[in-house]
């Protein structure tokens, strides 16, 4: 829906937006390739190319989202329209594909950890000799990196808000459990034991932490946009994934054996937490780009240091002089 709100054209909003905002539709978007690394999205090898007043599209998807969901009726499918552009940023293009043009095969679900998600889950999707008009590009040919970082940014604050939540569910569930007087070890409550109390505590300041940490991007995205908040989206989704997989791991053990049973969500939890450290990029990527935002200011930290240490000097040296 951002994709279509944000870089559509009246047509096509009207189309694919206004019946996806009002949940007749769904949609899924297709950029993660079975067979190359995708966390570096100029790997990516789907080839859309022109011919006449269409785009012929040949590519192998997968980890799909939402793919498999009957009512998945449109994809936003990115490949290399240019491949040879002297720009590795201006290969890439997006463009729109109905869930029922001929050539769009869903090949399976995939699972994390073992949990299927079928049919709303993550599918591996391949497109051969797909035909769709011209007019079905998204902001225009090259642009497929604008479109990305324009989309990728608040789906990651998505993840950091859902994550945040289910910190807080896998918190009470522990509470809940650490607390129950009819569960007891060497005549104790085991909230009573230390351990147990301390690891209850831990999860707190780190929740919190990494709450503020997502409102203070969520409020970036809204002063400055996604582009300007780069920095602040990637402290989310490096630290919010992380906490989440400490907390669970926790809780999992404060509920013993059940922690990793079908009787409590802690397991399926701990999966998507652990899934969500890769999803929308690993989080080396995440951790590349924020050392390379600040060591890019060593140059003016070192002037800075520079400007304080002739300060100093000058100060010296006029206090010799009396």
């Amino acid at each position: 829906m951002e994709v279509f709100a944000k870089y559509g054209t009246a047509a096509q909003k009207q189309k694919y937006l206004v019946p996806l905002m009002n949940g007749q539709i769904r949609s899924a978007f297709a950029m993660t390739e079975i067979a190359v690394s995708s966390s570096d999205a100029t790997n990516i090898e789907t080839r859309i190319e022109r011919v006449g007043d269409y785009y012929i599209i040949n590519g192998h998807k997968w980890w799909i989202s939402g793919a498999g969901d009957p009512r998945c009726k449109v994809y936003l499918v990115m490949g290399k329209s240019d491949p040879n552009n002297e720009s590795q940023y201006k290969q890439q293009s997006i463009v729109i594909v109905d869930a029922d043009t001929p050539g769009v095969e869903v090949v399976r679900p995939m699972t994390v950890y073992g949990y299927d998600d079928a049919p709303e889950g993550h599918c591996e999707v391949k497109f051969t000799n797909v035909k769709v008009p011209v007019g079905n590009i998204i902001a225009g040919e090259g642009r497929g990196f604008e479109v990305i970082q324009g989309r990728l940014g608040p789906g990651r604050i998505h993840h950091c808000m859902r994550a945040v939540g289910m910190a807080e569910r896998t918190l009470d569930l522990m509470i809940a459990r650490v607390t129950d007087p009819s569960r007891r070890t060497f005549g104790r409550v085991l909230a009573q034991h230390g351990t147990v109390a301390a690891d209850v505590a831990k999860i707190r300041i780190e929740l919190n932490a990494a709450r503020l940490l997502v409102l203070a991007a969520a409020d970036k995205i809204d002063k400055v946009g996604a582009k300007g908040a780069l920095r602040d989206i990637a402290m989310a989704k490096v630290m919010v994934p992380n906490m989440l997989q400490r907390a669970i791991d926790l809780a999992i053990q404060a509920h013993g054996a059940a922690g990793v049973s079908q009787d409590f969500p802690l397991a399926r939890f701990h999966a998507g937490a652990r899934a969500l450290r890769i999803a929308d990029g690993p989080d080396e990527v995440h951790i590349q780009q924020l050392a390379r935002f600040d060591l890019l200011r060593g140059d003016d930290i070192r002037k800075k240091q520079e400007a304080v240490k002739a300060r100093r000097a000058q100060i010296l040296a006029n206090h010799s002089k009396l």
